[in-house]
């Protein structure tokens, strides 16, 4: 007999008369909450009298006291009762005041042994226990299957109710189903006959059993995080995105590839890559990088790290808009710091590709690998080798930078969604990037309509509305040239900047055009050469054939464009930036043999549900952030 012929034929107890039992879940004897609250148009009428068990997490309790009438007196005549019913008024004086009592056993009588006897015999001594005090449990439990939760009520005599006050405890119970004897929030409740398990909290250590702890203080919790209604229904439409991903690419004739994660290569050309090793040589690491990443005594990470400051200072002015002139003195002062940035990255990009040459030639011989390994930071170059044999493949992992800047839009571990297409060009594959984007949201709207409603009534108000737009309407195609000129006609109202022949367009520029200008999603392509990798294909005009999806509140989360195919050009870009050479010559095999025109795109999936639920941190939308100093677990 299979598990779920037994499960089915495990029925707790009978059901009302026009009622259909409820399904319990294949794989345990237990009814998930959202066979109760989902889709249920007939007022859950058809569930009063069922028995069921339902497994789960409290979430608030109380207890409520039973007033009960003071208990008769005793029927029964005690011993006690009939030898004091000649008691003497004297004699109940010597009980009451202990000085007579005193006098009367010095003088002595025929009745102090009888007196002194009945002292220490009271009458508690007679009467039976006082009985325990009856309560009621009043419990929220949620199973994390659904936002909503249900109360179950327990009775003292079935359960000890200290145990299941706290939050954070996990029970099994087993009852019948019922309306509250009190109208209110609750439709349907859970009467308790049976508690089958109680895991306990250990209150002073449980970080949850205070209300609303923030959710920054959340990620050093991770492992207890998701019992939140915020962090498991931010982990259900991740779910649901998932899972709507692949259906995508199902539906589109897409091959799922599974890419390595441990490479030779970086796809970039210059990431910021964790190397993998079984041995240690970090003095060797530090004054490598100390001698890359310093140029004329200037640090590259410093300057970043100015930059950063310079920006939160200028957002303290805009929100004071008291004084103009240091305003505008201070966004012309991070505009230098963002110019001398990207001068820095450009030149120690060339630094970077001769070091890590030289650094390859170490020895590795008492290493795993015999030359040196890294966490990938993209599967592109992988993939195109499959493109190449089955024409349009995906692939959906977790990439790779090690970048310490603290940033809201950046982990260290992130999922991508990484797509080539054979026989593609660049508009192809923006057209690709902009329905599976579309796809998305559509999928999450229809499919996740309770989930979204907690998310617009806790996280932003403006995320259903926000994504109906989105697939109604079609995004701004700008070239990059384009969106200078946008930029520069916008005279830059608010932040006074001035756009330069040899400004490059920033993160927060590109936001600009989706939230303030456009207000919609905006495509950029045609970028200049040193802003994109080196295996984008080279245009006509020296600029290469790559653009970005930039959305309204977190920036760019698509970015991609045609590759080069010709063999001539990306050697000489490969010669150009000094790169490793021989760490490319299976990749500039593919050009050699049978090359064929294609192209693709990276989906910043981190930042695809960041978008769909309006949180401002990526590390709140990933189950197990990893961040700079932060791995906790």
């Amino acid at each position: 007999m299979s598990k779920q012929t037994q499960t089915q034929n495990k029925e707790p107890g009978s059901v009302g008369p026009n009622s259909q039992p409820l399904s319990n879940f294949n794989y345990s004897n237990r009814v998930q909450l959202k066979s109760l609250f989902l889709d249920r148009t007939d007022g859950w009428a058809e569930l009063i009298g069922q028995r069921v068990v339902v497994g789960g997490w409290v979430k608030s309790s109380k207890e409520v006291e039973k007033s009960s009438p003071p208990p008769p007196p005793p029927s029964v005549t005690t011993e006690y009762e009939t030898q004091a019913k000649d008691v003497s008024c004297v004699e109940i004086l010597q009980s009451r005041i202990p000085l007579i009592r005193n006098i009367m056993e010095v003088l002595g009588g025929s009745s102090s042994v009888y007196r002194k006897k009945l002292r220490d015999t009271p009458i508690a001594k007679h009467l039976p226990p006082p009985p325990p005090k009856s309560s009621t449990v009043y419990l929220l439990l949620t199973d994390g299957s659904c936002v909503a939760t249900l109360q179950v009520v327990v009775d003292s005599s079935v359960a000890t109710p200290s145990c299941l006050l706290p939050t954070g405890t996990c029970i099994l119970v087993e009852g019948r189903l019922e309306r509250p004897s009190t109208e209110g929030k609750h439709v349907i409740q859970l009467q308790a006959e049976k508690v089958l398990h109680i895991g306990t909290v250990d209150i002073a250590k449980y970080p949850l059993s205070k209300k609303r702890v923030p959710l920054d203080m959340l990620r050093d919790y991770s492992h207890f995080r998701p019992r939140t209604t915020t962090v498991a229904t931010v982990m259900r439409v991740r779910s649901a995105l998932s899972f709507a991903t692949h259906s995508f690419f199902k539906d589109h004739a897409f091959f799922d590839v599974q890419v390595p994660t441990i490479t030779t290569t970086d796809c970039e050309g210059f990431s910021n890559m964790f190397q993998v090793t079984t041995t240690l040589n970090q003095k060797a690491d530090k004054e490598r990088l100390s001698t890359i990443y310093e140029t004329d005594g200037v640090r590259l990470e410093i300057v970043k790290e100015a930059a950063v400051e310079k920006s939160k200072l200028v957002e303290t002015l805009k929100r004071s808009e008291s004084n103009r002139e240091a305003l505008a003195a201070a966004i012309h002062d991070l505009q230098k710091t963002n110019e001398l940035a990207s001068q820095l990255e450009v030149r120690e990009k060339k630094k970077l590709g001769t070091a890590l040459i030289k650094d390859d030639k170490g020895d590795s011989s008492k290493d795993f690998f015999s030359s040196k390994t890294y966490l990938t930071v993209s599967g592109r170059l992988h993939l195109e080798s499959y493109a190449s044999a089955l024409g349009n493949v995906y692939s959906f992992g977790p990439r790779f930078q090690a970048d310490k800047t603290d940033s809201a839009k950046q982990a260290a571990e992130m999922w991508m969604v990484e797509v080539e297409m054979a026989f593609a060009e660049l508009m192809d594959s923006m057209n690709c990037a902009n329905d599976l984007f579309k796809y998305l949201c559509k999928w999450v709207l229809e499919n996740c309509s309770e989930d979204m409603k907690f998310v617009g009534k806790r996280i932003d108000n403006t995320c259903i509305d926000r994504l109906r737009q989105i697939i109604s309407v079609s995004p701004e195609i700008i070239s990059y040239n384009e969106a200078l000129d946008v930029l520069r006609k916008a005279e830059d109202k608010k932040s006074e900047t001035k756009f330069g022949s040899n400004v490059r367009l920033t993160s927060d520029h590109l936001s600009y055009l989706a939230d303030a200008i456009y207000r919609k999603p905006v495509i950029i392509h045609s970028y200049p050469q040193d802003a994109k990798p080196f295996y984008v294909r080279v245009n006509d005009d020296k600029t290469v054939a790559a653009f970005d999806l930039v959305v309204p509140k977190v920036g760019t989360i698509i970015s991609g464009g045609q590759n080069e195919e010709r063999l001539t050009v990306i050697s000489s870009r490969v010669s150009m930036l000094n790169l490793p050479r021989e760490k490319y010559e299976w990749y500039l095999d593919l050009r050699r043999n049978g090359t064929v025109k294609h192209s693709g795109f990276t989906l910043r999936f981190d930042l695809m549900v960041l978008f769909i639920t309006g949180l401002s941190n990526v590390r709140d939308v990933i189950p197990f952030p990893r961040s700079y100093d932060k791995a906790n677990n």
